[in-house]
């Protein structure tokens, strides 16, 4: 598997790279945004990790560009920024993941290979099938949602979700059964991955977002699809 790096600490990027060869992932370095873009294009990477704050281009513009042209490639960020408010922004970009500097190199190797295992496994061609989510239709294949005329944009870890939630309609979805469906890994103590993800699917999919009616919060446990009878 070849892995695009952009950190533009030399020392971490350096690290980075020596750790992961020792995988034997083939790996692409870049300096800064505007390489990463560079590379990204040229060399046809099969996996992304992205630093946030670097010169010529952000993370966030990297990915946002990444996402206009390939939905499915896995992009995992890395970045000493732990606000959730900085999550939140890399998470609706459209990455996989978000992992807070400092970290430890074994975490970020069995991410690396639980997410490019379930990405390639769910990006293998499927039927086009369809499922009802409240007064929404559900187009895993379009990544999307449709209320009436209205299209709704969905992400692949969205739809992912929201399939779950529905194979398990009425019943009470636990944080590591959703983890599992969407990424493959078990949850992590101190990551907030999911509510986070939750949080952007219901200002897409919910007629108020501050009055969820079909994803339903159980405190301490996960998430519920109510259906009505």
């Amino acid at each position: 598997m070849k892995i695009l790096i952009a950190e533009d600490d030399a020392n971490i990027r350096q690290g980075l790279v020596d750790a992961l060869a020792r995988e034997g992932y083939t790996l692409i370095a870049a300096p800064d945004g505007r390489a990463a873009l560079t590379s990204y294009h040229r060399d046809m990477p099969d996996f992304v990790l992205l630093d946030i704050m670097m010169p010529e281009m952000d993370g966030y513009a990297v990915c946002r560009e990444i996402r206009r042209h390939n939905e499915h490639i896995p992009v995992v960020f890395l970045s000493a920024k732990d606000e959730e408010i900085d999550r939140v922004v890399g998470l609706e970009l459209g990455a996989d993941d978000y992992i807070s500097k400092p970290f430890g190199i074994h975490e970020l190797r069995a991410r690396i290979k639980t997410i490019a295992r379930r990405c390639l496994s769910h990006n293998a061609p499927q039927p086009n099938l369809c499922f009802p989510f409240g007064d929404l239709t559900v187009f895993p294949n379009e990544l999307c949602a449709k209320r009436g005329e209205q299209k709704l944009e969905l992400t692949l870890r969205e739809v992912r979700i929201l399939s779950c939630l529905y194979s398990n309609k009425n019943q009470v979805v636990t944080r590591d059964m959703l983890f599992d469906a969407a990424w493959g890994y078990d949850y992590f103590p101190n990551s907030r991955t999911l509510d986070q993800h939750i949080s952007r699917l219901r200002k897409v999919i919910e007629l108020d977002s501050s009055h969820p009616q079909l994803i339903r919060t159980v405190h301490g446990i996960g998430y519920r699809y109510q259906v009505q009878t």
